[in-house]
């Protein structure tokens, strides 16, 4: 905190968040009849107009969210927050809902990011969440084929819990992925931690199961298929616009044996990134990659404490080795598989990266980063409530882009936030992803306009730079206004209207993708 502290001129006492008592309850736009119509639909205890329920439902885990939900006061809320239990609720409720102009919001663990999960209702009459929570269910494991059907409200601790009994797991872990749900990452085109060796949640996907106002649709997994346009593409990515997910099939990988995470410093980010790069080409990248850039580094480097003594004996050795402390930049890397695999794959590793300054400082780093690796969200909360804008950003582009790009969102960024850091993360043979962290002290008076202008600058230089607008957070309601840069408006109105197919009545989650 105190270098933090220094770099951005003070950081006030932690202030508490609003309580619920804080917040204005907002009044419910449906009718006592309707009410009783939906009720009759997901039975009694699956309908919630409690004060508690619709302000759970409110917001996201966006900064604006955050910002909304600590200050108090009015906050839109839905007007009924419905717990369907199964597919043939859920198809009940959207034609309900569909033939009397009330939205629709699915929601899963409430992690969007990206104002995904906010009750808007647009030219509607009301607005409800549909909360996948109840449909959890483990349908089938097939050790054979390596596929298991999962329920869309499973969150991540639960889906690794049913693999692991099996000896399989999904590999799929997001920052999010205490909360998270199935249903959300195939929504929004999720990425985990160690995508880079199991894949992201798109490579994985084998079936789907979507339910929208038009009717359902039912997509069985296929090893391969040459049946047209493949439909899951559709289903993935669509943020609740098509319908509601209530089922996945997803390909699994046997459960690791053995890990290994270990840290890397090299001689600065650029021949980091050639490094990693060279890993991805070669065919012999880790399971998990991260890269980050050297005021990042600098940033891990004091909140480990490594000041003082500690800092001049670790900047000797890597001086030593050819990495100086000043422009070091850290590397967390991770292997996992069956029993005495993961030795030579790091080997392999190890001798790619050779030519190119790369000094072990150990599994001990690693080890700590893997302890960690879910904490980043209550590390932001902690400084939010000491008055500080703390909010990240991802892309990706091509290796040859990769400079082009980082330059530009790093200018964009450091122009209103005297904190920015970067890391490289997801790589692939073409390219790799950039995730962004910037700070600042809050604007008491205007703390979403704040965020505003600097969301819109990144996004813009973005944009300008050829990047995509988001490598696995989604569009939802911030990054809607960029979509048609990636895919033009051909693409946008194929899109449009493939949602008015499924969604004729334009209910499902408004104001959200297109």
């Amino acid at each position: 905190m105190e270098w933090l502290g220094e770099r951005l001129g003070g950081i006030g006492p932690y202030v508490a968040p609003a309580a619920p008592s804080d917040f204005s309850e907002p009044k419910v736009h449906l009718s006592g009849k309707r009410l009783r119509q939906l009720s009759a639909i997901v039975g009694k205890d699956g309908l919630s107009t409690g004060f508690a329920d619709r302000l759970r439902h409110a917001a996201g885990k966006g900064y604006p969210d955050l910002v909304r939900m600590r200050a108090g006061g009015k906050v839109p809320m839905p007007d009924a927050v419905l717990y369907p239990d199964s597919a043939e609720p859920v198809a009940e409720l959207l034609r309900y809902c569909s033939a009397r102009e009330i939205a629709v919001v699915p929601f899963g663990g409430g992690t969007s990011v990206v104002g995904g999960i906010e009750p808007l209702k647009g030219s509607n009459k009301a607005v409800i969440t549909l909360d996948t929570g109840r449909l959890r269910s483990v349908s089938s494991v097939d050790g054979v084929a390596r596929l298991a059907r999962l329920g869309a409200g499973l969150r991540g601790p639960e889906v690794e819990y049913a693999l692991a009994r099996h000896g399989l797991t999904l590999g799929h872990f997001p920052q999010s992925f205490e909360y998270s749900t199935v249903g959300g990452w195939v929504a929004t085109r999720s990425a985990g931690q160690a995508s880079s060796g199991y894949g992201r949640i798109d490579d994985v996907v084998r079936g789907v199961q979507l339910v929208s106002p038009a009717g359902t649709l039912g997509l069985d997994a296929r090893p391969a298929s040459a049946a047209g346009p493949d439909l899951r593409e559709l289903v993935l990515g669509s943020e609740g616009t098509f319908g509601v997910i209530t089922e996945v099939e997803v390909e699994l990988a046997a459960r690791p044996e053995e890990t290994r995470y270990e840290a890397f410093v090299f001689p600065g980010f650029e021949t980091g990134a050639a490094a990693f790069r060279s890993l991805a080409q070669g065919g012999v990248q880790p399971d998990i990659t991260r890269l980050s850039d050297e005021d990042e580094t600098e940033f891990y480097l004091a909140a480990a404490g490594l000041e003082g003594a500690r800092r001049s004996v670790l900047a000797r050795y890597l001086k030593a080795r050819g990495a100086p402390v000043e422009s070091a930049a850290l590397a967390v890397l991770g292997w996992e598989g069956p029993a005495g695999t993961t030795q030579g794959r790091r080997a392999q590793a190890v001798a790619a990266m050779k030519g190119f300054g790369a000094v072990s400082i150990g599994t001990g780093p690693g080890r700590a980063w893997a302890r960690g690796r879910f904490e980043g969200p209550y590390l932001r909360d902690d400084l939010m409530g000491r008055g500080v804008m703390v909010e990240t950003l991802e892309t990706a582009t091509t290796w040859s882009n990769a400079p082009v790009l980082y330059a530009a969102v790093r200018e964009a960024l450091s122009e209103q936030a005297p904190v920015v850091g970067c890391h490289i993360s997801h790589i692939y043979p073409t390219g790799c992803c950039l995730y962004f962290t910037f700070l600042a002290l809050q604007d008491q008076e205007d703390p979403v306009g704040q965020w505003k202008k600097v969301k819109r600058s990144a996004c813009e230089a973005i944009v300008g730079a050829g990047g995509t607008i988001t490598h696995h957070h989604g569009i939802g309601a911030d990054h809607r206004r960029y979509l048609k840069h990636e895919d033009g408006r051909l693409g946008i109105s194929m899109l449009r209207g493939a949602r008015a197919k499924a969604d004729p009545e334009g209910v499902m989650n408004p104001g959200k993708l297109l």
